[in-house]
């Protein structure tokens, strides 16, 4: 499990395609402290750590499921990418955002972005049947970064990033176009379960 509040920013160093995915990730973690079998979450999608190291810089590697690049914007993935990396939520630890599984339910879509302020306001595009999920001042995770729903207007709905999240994300990057990791938000999930029964 984990928060969606982003605490390093990665870089990949490396991909291949061996049978599944493998990518080596750059990170500012302190490597001794990571587990073999660790979960990292790499812009939302909860990966496991399966090789590490810190020469010349330090590293994780994981592999990755097609099952996985078929439902996220891994496809994507390029050597020098920026990723959102979050480790694993521990017992005890500041729940700062809202709870995410890590799990992406599928990818938006940037179709508008405008300055407001200091600010940055951007609009998304949910796949349709994600869309019901996704209500004004609730939660989802967008690339692992947990972000409160400004308005929706059908399949669309807008985040304000402020300039801090632009700063320590990788949100300073947005375009238009841009694929991004969705996960909705659990208790809506389970609100919206529960409603078919009734």
């Amino acid at each position: 499990m984990f928060t969606g509040i982003v605490t390093d920013l990665g870089e990949v160093l490396q991909l291949e395609q061996k049978g599944d995915l493998h990518a080596r990730i750059a990170t500012g973690y302190d490597t001794a402290r990571i587990d073999i079998g660790a979960s990292i979450a790499c812009e939302g999608v909860c990966l496991t750590v399966i090789a590490l190291g810190s020469v010349p810089r330090n590293w994780f590697d994981v592999e990755i499921s097609a099952e996985s690049v078929s439902k996220t914007n891994l496809s994507g993935w390029t050597v020098g990418k920026r990723l959102n990396l979050e480790r694993a939520l521990k017992v005890g630890d500041e729940l700062g955002g809202h709870i995410v599984s890590g799990h992406v339910d599928g990818v938006a879509e940037v179709v508008a972005i405008r300055p407001e302020g200091d600010s940055l306001r951007v609009t998304f595009r949910a796949p349709e049947d994600l869309a019901k999920f996704i209500a004004p001042k609730g939660s989802v995770a967008l690339n692992g970064t947990s972000l409160t729903v400004n308005e929706v207007d059908g399949r669309e709905f807008g985040i304000n990033f402020i300039p801090h999240t632009q700063k320590v994300t990788t949100w300073g990057g947005v375009k238009l176009g841009d694929r991004v990791n969705l996960e909705v938000d659990t208790m809506a999930r389970y609100v919206a379960r529960l409603r078919e029964w009734q």
